[in-house]
């Protein structure tokens, strides 16, 4: 469903903000402005025989058995009840044109219909010209596995030359508690920005964590073992600072890339912005020693987007050719011939007691295929290996061809799919490339709109992606159920209090993370460490 934003933004002045722009809505920070009422079922409803257009779009949904009410609303209603019901409980909800729905009442619900087969029913009435009108019902079906109770993500507002105002927060997706991680206003001033970016965790925990300030006091940021430090990644031997974390789950190591990337405008293409990676390369950063090292930094290859294995044993990661025989540079090589940039998945197999890497295997040839895969993650089982995958390119974010892909692990070189079969170049050639793939489940999890950063909870059983199928211009994290046969099943928005918050939230989601447990470092100490001066890492040769 397409929400218009524009027909809603008149709503956000007498509702008002925070200084963030983030509306005093429903427990994420601010004011309850809805209340709850339990309306009569309209016994003069007409039958329509069609299916509710509810936004967020929860219909026939599996959920896990622990989420938050799953509220929503009618936009083309200007009011409506819904019935929710599983045996012989049953609860009515209805506030002008939205359901919200009891907590308590929610939980016993759920409790009940954990792992049936026909979920809980829920019959939806909608008001419009005066009249009530009976839409067809549909289940909400909830799985016996739950999910991690918390997501993080970085909110950021849809400006491209500047971040003003930016913070990484932490949801507890069980109920709708929100709090901020961090957030760049606590520090920095007018004339000097702070961008913060990329945090990482090691297995879903937040003893060990880290995430980025770039500019004004800049460096990374580690919680290691509970304790903040504040290093410096770059040497005069890597192309930059660390970029795209990955945290060894088995040892306090952190591969990242080092990356030197920029963007540009398209003035008529339907893909608004484009991200150049004009070099990247592989390191190895010693959390416990404070020492970087490299993984690779072949000249005519861009290594980026490192991610672990389960064990610790094989790191898999992009990396796309330069096949460069003009004499110019790479940068107005690749300026010139982005569309031909196409990035491949490969491994290599780690020594957790030497530090020592192997040679790279190539794990799946996308390039064959006329094609670029980006951001690989392994399921916590080892047994699958999910990734952005489209026309071109690794930032597929801004790529509204972009789809998620998933593959069984470990794999033979082409990638075998997850139904055994592997897809001809005529099949991969379809817009939108996993739903015409022999892939079951798979066109449940992506839409027409850019689907990007899969990543999977810690039970393997989840599967959240950074989507923009909302609206086209903002990425939201949705869910997916992935079940033990390897189907995903039909995704879902994560939930909010007051169904409309997204669509008056002018911010883009990056970067969704599941998380085990809160942070324990609050905003203000990680701002203290932030100004003190960072650690230089010392490089070192391997």
């Amino acid at each position: 469903m397409n929400y218009n934003k524009q027909n809603i933004l008149s709503k956000i002045l007498p509702l008002g903000g925070d200084r963030g722009g983030r509306l005093l809505l429903g427990g994420l920070g601010g004011l309850l402005l809805l209340s709850c009422s339990s309306p009569s079922i309209p016994t003069d409803a007409t039958k329509t025989g069609t299916s509710p257009d509810i936004f967020p779009d929860y219909a026939g949904v599996t959920i896990p058995s622990n989420l938050c009410p799953t509220n929503f609303m009618l936009p083309d209603c200007e009011e409506a009840v819904a019935r929710l019901s599983f045996g012989d409980m049953s609860f009515t909800y209805g506030d002008d044109n939205k359901i919200i729905i009891d907590e308590n009442e929610w939980k016993q619900l759920i409790a009940a219909a954990s792992d049936n087969s026909k979920g809980i029913k829920v019959e939806v009435y909608g008001k419009k010209d005066d009249k009530w009108l009976s839409y067809k019902e549909f289940p909400i079906y909830v799985a016996k596995d739950s999910i991690d109770p918390y997501i993080s993500y970085r909110l950021i507002e849809p400006s491209y030359i500047t971040y003003e105002d930016i913070s990484i927060v932490q949801r507890n997706i069980t109920n709708f508690e929100e709090s901020d991680i961090y957030n760049n206003q606590i520090i920095q001033t007018e004339e000097k920005g702070q961008c913060i970016n990329c945090h990482s965790f090691q297995n879903y925990g937040t003893d060990n964590m880290l995430f980025h300030m770039r500019q004004y006091n800049g460096g990374t940021m580690f919680v290691h073992n509970g304790n903040l430090k504040k290093i410096d990644l770059k040497t005069d031997s890597t192309i930059s600072a660390g970029v795209y974390p990955a945290w060894n789950p088995k040892a306090d190591l952190v591969a990242f890339s080092t990356n030197t990337t920029r963007q540009t405008f398209h003035t008529k293409d339907k893909d608004k912005i484009e991200v150049f990676d004009y070099a990247s390369d592989l390191i190895l950063y010693d959390v416990a020693k404070n020492e970087v090292s490299t993984i690779c930094n072949a000249k005519d290859e861009l290594e980026c987007f490192p991610t672990w294995s389960p064990d610790g044993k094989t790191l898999y990661y992009t990396s796309a050719r330069i096949n460069n025989t003009d004499t110019i540079s790479t940068e107005k090589y690749i300026k010139r011939h982005f569309r031909d940039i196409k990035y491949n998945i490969y491994s290599r197999s780690f020594d957790l007691t030497t530090h020592k890497f192997g040679e790279p295997q190539l794990v799946f040839d996308a390039a064959a295929l006329d094609k670029s895969a980006s951001l690989p993650r392994i399921s916590p089982d080892g047994k699958y290996l999910a990734f952005a995958l489209g026309n071109y390119g690794c930032f597929h974010v801004w790529h509204r061809d972009a789809d998620i892909c998933i593959i069984k692990a470990p794999l033979p070189p082409k990638g075998e799919l997850v139904d055994g079969k592997n897809p001809s170049k005529n099949d991969i050639e379809q817009k939108n490339v996993t739903q015409e793939l022999p892939l079951e489940g798979l066109g449940a999890l992506n839409s027409s709109e850019s689907e990007s950063y899969p990543t999977f909870s810690s039970n393997g059983r989840w599967i959240m992606t950074a989507s923009r199928r909302d609206d086209g211009n903002y990425t939201r994290p949705y869910i997916s159920y992935f079940d033990t046969k390897g189907k995903c099943h039909k995704a879902f928005e994560v939930p909010m209090q007051d169904p409309e918050h997204n669509t008056l939230l002018i911010r883009s989601y990056n970067r969704p993370e599941f998380m085990k447990q809160k942070v324990k470092v609050t905003p203000q100490q990680f701002a203290t460490k932030a100004q003190e001066e960072a650690v230089h890492a010392n490089f070192v040769n391997k």
